[in-house]
């Protein structure tokens, strides 16, 4: 039977609001969840103006309501993460075991017949009486949301709260992912990480596991470094906001890296014009990776990837749900990687705005919405 659900929803003008949807029955390959948390990131700001309404939120975790007769991997009661990044096993991507940019389900990526807007899910959700998208295909600022099976990973730790297990759906999972899944960081190298919001930190944290010797945090916020030297950072730079394309920044990682530079270099800024900045921050053959998924045209001095560098724009970390969420699962009740502590602040769904002024201020590491 069909169920109303308090969310927050785009309008696709700037603003959004909270009201009531309309959450159906799940079909054979789909799972209702009820969500307890949902974490909040940069991206979900910016769906307020993607020109059209939708449910807001991309990360999540929660408890199995119901499930379609044939799902077979969770049941009713199970705990839950989501993962936006579903696929579908079948097509051209996802036989390469790229399953975070299938041709089929993506909500970012054009499929094989050039899609380029990704593939939303309208069925199951209805606003008014009228079919309502969810973010990513999820929807996760809502208190009920119904997804594709694939879309969920069961969660067996006791020990982990809600709030924390919601953060693994994207902001960590693409940090730690662009470290293990992408960049393959190797045991006693060095690595820069360009901002330390909920991705950076993440990426400091992934490095520590990876082992590598130098952890070198770059950012203009000094709380922020000292969170980062909190996660892992060996060493951290304050730079200057008037610091184009952080050359000077660069300078200061090559004092630290015997004058040639660090071996991997990641952006997690989300600044158009820090793009290139990974670049500046590697030795020769060495590894730059724009995490921070900037779409924007920006200049590019190729005298940066002299010589032999490689540059990386990965999504998602390279997720693999099943293979990955377990790992970082693992990883958080071994006390490799912290999660708890990551959170500096939860909010009611009524306090978003509030949440999103913290975030867009920089005092949170992540904030999370708790149902």
């Amino acid at each position: 039977m069909p169920i109303t659900s308090k969310s927050a929803i785009a309008k696709g003008d700037g603003t959004f609001m909270i009201d009531h949807v309309t959450v159906s029955d799940p079909k054979p390959d789909e799972v209702l969840v009820q969500l307890k948390a949902a974490g909040l990131c940069h991206t979900d700001h910016d769906s307020l103006s993607w020109g059209k309404p939708m449910v807001m939120g991309h990360e999540g975790a929660g408890i199995v309501s119901a499930i379609g007769k044939d799902v077979e991997h969770v049941a009713v009661g199970d705990a839950v993460i989501l993962n936006w990044a579903t696929p579908c096993n079948s097509c051209f991507q996802c036989g390469l075991g790229n399953e975070h940019i299938c041709e089929n389900n993506s909500p970012v990526v054009a499929g094989a017949n050039g899609y380029t807007q990704g593939h939303a899910h309208l069925e199951g959700t209805t606003y008014q009486g009228a079919p309502m998208e969810r973010s990513f295909n999820i929807g996760t600022l809502s208190q009920f949301t119904l997804v594709k099976a694939s879309a969920v990973v069961k969660n067996p730790l006791k020990t982990i709260s809600f709030a924390a297990a919601s953060i693994v759906s994207c902001g960590v999972m693409t940090g730690y992912g662009s470290v293990i899944n992408i960049a393959k960081v190797r045991p006693g190298s060095s690595v820069v990480v360009l901002g330390t919001g909920g991705v950076g930190l993440s990426v400091v944290q992934g490095a520590k596991i990876a082992k590598a010797d130098k952890i070198i945090a770059v950012d203009i916020n000094k709380k922020r470094l000292q969170m980062a030297a909190q996660f892992g950072a060996t060493h951290t730079i304050l730079a200057n906001r008037a610091d184009k394309g952080l050359l000077q920044a660069a300078l200061e990682v090559k004092e630290l890296t015997n004058g040639r530079g660090a071996d991997y270099a990641f952006e997690c800024t989300a600044v158009p014009e820090l793009g290139a900045a990974p670049l500046a921050m590697v030795r020769n053959a060495g590894t730059a990776v724009q995490v921070s998924g900037i779409e924007q045209e920006i200049p590019f001095d190729m005298n940066l990837f002299e010589w032999d560098k490689t540059y990386i724009n990965p999504l998602y970390g390279g997720c693999r749900p099943q293979r990955d969420f377990p790992k970082i699962l693992e990883h958080y009740a071994s006390g490799a990687l912290q999660l708890e502590e990551m959170i500096t602040k939860t909010y009611t769904l009524e306090q978003l705005p509030q949440a999103f002024e913290d975030m867009l201020s920089g005092k949170n590491a992540k904030g999370v919405i708790l149902f």
